[in-house]
């Protein structure tokens, strides 16, 4: 595949889903600057995780629950948490529990751009290898960043529960991941009939917490009051 339309067509999937939770934003978006910086965000972490994995296989070797669950979730996840907990928690445009996830999504789908714009590049991958990662890796990251983003919501806007919905933030990405890479990595030739279900349901889930953090935010009775329509008085 030629180089131009092989690195639009392996952007072209992350840019997509970041477009489409973008706009799930039901009461006030986010500021196109912020969430661009969050992406950029994501393809500037390739680099770095790619080492600190690098180093964790020469150590811990290839073992496959031992790579799904840290050398790849664990590492990953943790280092885009790390991130938005020290970069964006506490940042006055979070006044929403929605706006974790758009930067969830947000520095989840820079990587996952970026980390396919490498594999497109590295293998040179023609369109069916490009859709097939649209469909599972890239559109994992964004629900992944789903997950941790609503989390991180969650534990900002309830603070009594603050510490146990940080350690979900943290930990359910890491298992939602873990699990996706077990599988493709287990199953072998079978991975189909494992992946299918497992992302259907991820997809139903984060849809879910996509619908409970619009409907938590504090600028929803705003919303309402003014689509009410005050009925005329007849004389």
């Amino acid at each position: 595949m030629a180089m131009f339309p092989m690195l639009t067509a392996a952007a072209a999937p992350g840019l997509a889903l970041l477009t489409y939770f973008y706009l799930k934003d039901r009461y006030v978006s986010e500021p196109l600057s912020m969430v661009l910086k969050y992406f950029l965000f994501g393809v500037l972490l390739v680099f770095p995780i790619m080492v600190i994995q690098r180093g964790l296989l020469l150590g811990l070797g290839d073992q496959e629950l031992l790579f799904s669950f840290v050398t790849s979730a664990g590492i990953e996840q943790f280092v885009k948490w790390f991130v938005l907990f020290f970069t964006f928690y506490s940042h006055r445009l979070f006044d929403e529990p929605y706006d974790g996830i758009v930067y969830g999504v947000s520095i989840s789908l820079g990587f996952a751009t970026m980390e396919n714009i490498i594999y497109a590049w590295a293998y040179d991958a023609n369109f069916g290898m490009l859709l097939f990662r649209a469909i599972l890796p890239v559109s994992g990251h964004a629900l992944f960043g789903v997950v941790m983003g609503y989390y991180l919501g969650k534990a900002r806007f309830y603070p009594r529960q603050e510490k146990r919905f940080l350690l979900y933030s943290l930990l359910l990405p890491i298992l939602w991941h873990g699990t996706f890479d077990w599988i493709i990595l287990r199953s072998e030739s079978e991975w189909f009939w494992f992946i299918v279900p497992f992302m259907l349901t991820l997809w139903l889930y984060s849809l879910k917490k996509v619908s409970m953090a619009n409907s938590h935010s504090p600028f929803r009775s705003v919303f309402m009051e003014e689509e009410v329509e005050i009925p005329s008085k007849s004389t």
